[in-house]
C-alpha cells in the first residue's frame, strides 16, 4: 500500500469544513480592514529565499525543499510567504501608485522539519502584509484584526507577546555584547546554539531546546540596547495596543526565525495547543523590499498556521461548523427515484442544499440517514405520490408531515424552519 510521505497528510472530509470556516472568516475579517488577496506560486527561484530569509537561518540551511529543474535552475518550494509576496510587490510594481498596500495570501508551505502535533512538512499558512507606512499604529491595527478573527472563531486562552529587536543602527552593539556572553556560556548551550554564536548570535535567543533555557535566560535583553527611535517606536506600539484595549506581554527573547525582521516582532500563543502553542507570529521588515530590488518600503505582517488554528477551535465551534443539507429526498420506488432526481435538480437551482441517496432504502432507513446528517426536513416521494404530482414533507424538528404539490414544494420549504434546534 502506498501512503502519503512522512510529514504530509490528507485533510479528509470530516475535517475540511473546519478549514473552510477559518478561511472564510479570515477573508471576511481581512476585507473589513482593507486587505486584498493575491495568489503566489508554490515554488520560486532559490535565491529569493536565501536573500530574503537569510542564508544562516535554520530554514535556509536545513529545511528548504530545493531542486534543480531541466534548465539547471535552482528552485525551492516556498517555506514561507512574505518573501514571495514582496517579490510580487516588486515585480508588478504594486508600489507605483504610492500610498499603502494591504495584501494577504493563503496556501501550502514546505519545510523539512521533524513532524509533530500541528507541525508538518507540508503545512498551510494564511498571511497578511502592510507595505508602506512606518507606524506602530499599523502594527496595532493588524494585531487588532487578529484579535477580532480569534474572537469570531471562539479561540480563547490566548496571549500576545511583543518585542523589539532593534534596527541596523542599534543592533550591532547589542550583538557584540550578546556574542561575547554567549561565548562565555557556550558549554551550557546545545550544538546548534554553539554554531549560531559565530554566524547568527541573535538566533540563540530563540532556541527551543530545554537544556539551553537557563543559559539563554541569563543573556542580556535587547530592550536595554535600543536606540532612541526604536525605543520610541516600541513605546508607541504599547500605547496603541492600550488604546485598543489589547493586553500584551513583553518577551525580550522573542526574535523569530527570519533575518528580515527589525523593530517589532510579535507572537500569539494559545493554551489550547499544549507545548507547541504558537498560533501565529510576525513583525516589521523595513528594508526587505529594497534588499530584493524594490524601492525603500516599510513592511509589517504576520503568518498564521492554519493547521494550528484548526486545532485551537473550541468544540462548540467545531460541532456547529459542519455543513448540513436543507432537505433530504427519500424516494420509494423506481418511478419515485426518477422523479426525485428532477426535484433535487430544481431545488438546488433554487438555492437549497439537497441530499439525495440513490440506494434502494426503506422509509425508516431514509429517516435514520437524515437524522444522522442533522437534516431538518425530508421530502418523501412514493410511486403513488409521483403519480399524483405530490410529495410528503416531513419536519424532523416538529415531527409534522404534510402533503405538498410538487409545484409548491419550493415555497413551502422556504416557510418552514431550516435548522434543527
Amino acid at each position: 500500500m502506498i501512503t502519503c510521505v512522512r510529514g504530509t497528510r490528507d485533510i479528509l472530509p470530516d475535517e475540511i469544513h473546519l478549514w473552510h470556516l477559518v478561511e472564510r472568516e479570515s477573508a471576511a475579517i481581512f476585507d473589513r480592514y482593507g486587505f486584498e488577496e493575491l495568489r503566489l506560486p508554490i515554488f520560486e527561484v532559490t535565491e529569493l529565499f536565501a536573500r530574503g530569509i537569510g542564508d544562516t537561518t535554520d530554514i535556509v540551511e536545513k529545511e528548504m525543499y530545493t531542486f534543480t529543474d531541466r534548465n539547471d535552475q535552482s528552485l525551492t518550494l516556498r517555506p514561507e510567504g512574505t518573501a514571495s509576496l514582496v517579490r510580487a510587490y516588486i515585480q508588478h510594481q504594486l508600489y507605483k501608485d504610492g500610498g499603502t498596500r494591504k495584501l494577504y495570501y493563503a496556501g501550502p508551505m514546505f519545510r523539512y522539519e521533524r513532524p509533530q502535533k500541528g507541525r508538518y512538512r507540508q503545512f498551510y499558512q494564511i498571511g497578511a502584509e502592510v507595505l508602506g507606512p512606518d507606524s506602530p499604529g499599523v502594527e496595532a491595527e493588524v494585531i487588532d484584526m487578529l484579535m477580532l478573527l480569534m474572537d469570531r472563531l471562539g479561540i480563547g486562552d490566548t496571549r500576545l507577546w511583543i518585542n523589539s529587536i532593534g534596527c541596523p543602527a542599534c543592533r550591532p552593539a547589542f550583538l557584540a555584547v550578546l556574542q561575547e556572553r554567549e561565548q562565555a556560556t557556550a558549554g551550557r548551550l546545545c550544538a546548534d546554539c554553539v554554531r549560531r554564536i559565530a554566524v547568527n548570535p541573535l538566533r540563540v535567543l530563540d532556541c527551543k531546546n530545554p537544556d539551553c533555557q537557563d543559559a539563554v535566560n541569563a543573556l542580556p535583553s535587547i530592550l536595554d540596547y535600543l536606540c532612541a527611535p526604536c525605543r520610541s517606536h516600541h513605546e508607541r506600539l504599547k500605547k496603541h495596543l492600550g488604546l485598543l484595549g489589547i493586553a500584551y506581554h513583553e518577551n525580550p527573547r522573542m526574535v523569530r526565525g527570519l533575518d528580515y525582521y527589525v523593530k517589532t516582532t510579535f507572537e500569539i500563543t494559545s493554551g489550547a495547543l499544549g507545548a507547541q502553542n504558537s498560533l501565529l507570529g510576525g513583525g516589521r521588515y523595513d528594508g526587505l523590499v529594497e534588499q530584493l530590488g524594490g524601492p525603500p518600503t516599510h513592511g509589517f505582517g504576520f503568518a498564521l498556521g492554519l493547521d494550528r488554528f484548526v486545532l485551537a477551535l473550541p468544540e462548540a465551534v467545531r460541532a456547529g461548523s459542519r455543513p448540513v443539507p436543507d432537505v433530504h429526498l427519500a424516494p420509494l420506488g423506481e418511478t419515485a427515484q426518477e422523479l426525485a432526481q428532477v426535484v433535487a435538480a430544481r431545488l438546488r437551482r433554487a438555492g437549497f442544499a439537497v441530499s439525495q441517496d440513490f440506494q434502494d432504502r426503506s422509509l425508516k432507513s431514509h429517516l435514520r440517514h437524515a437524522n444522522r446528517m442533522g437534516v431538518p426536513r425530508v421530502v418523501i416521494i412514493g410511486d403513488a405520490e409521483a403519480e399524483a404530482g405530490q410529495a410528503a414533507l416531513k419536519s424532523l424538528i416538529t415531527g409534522d408531515q404534510i402533503l405538498v404539490p410538487l409545484t409548491e414544494l419550493e415555497a413551502v420549504l422556504r416557510q418552514q424552519p431550516a435548522e434543527k434546534e
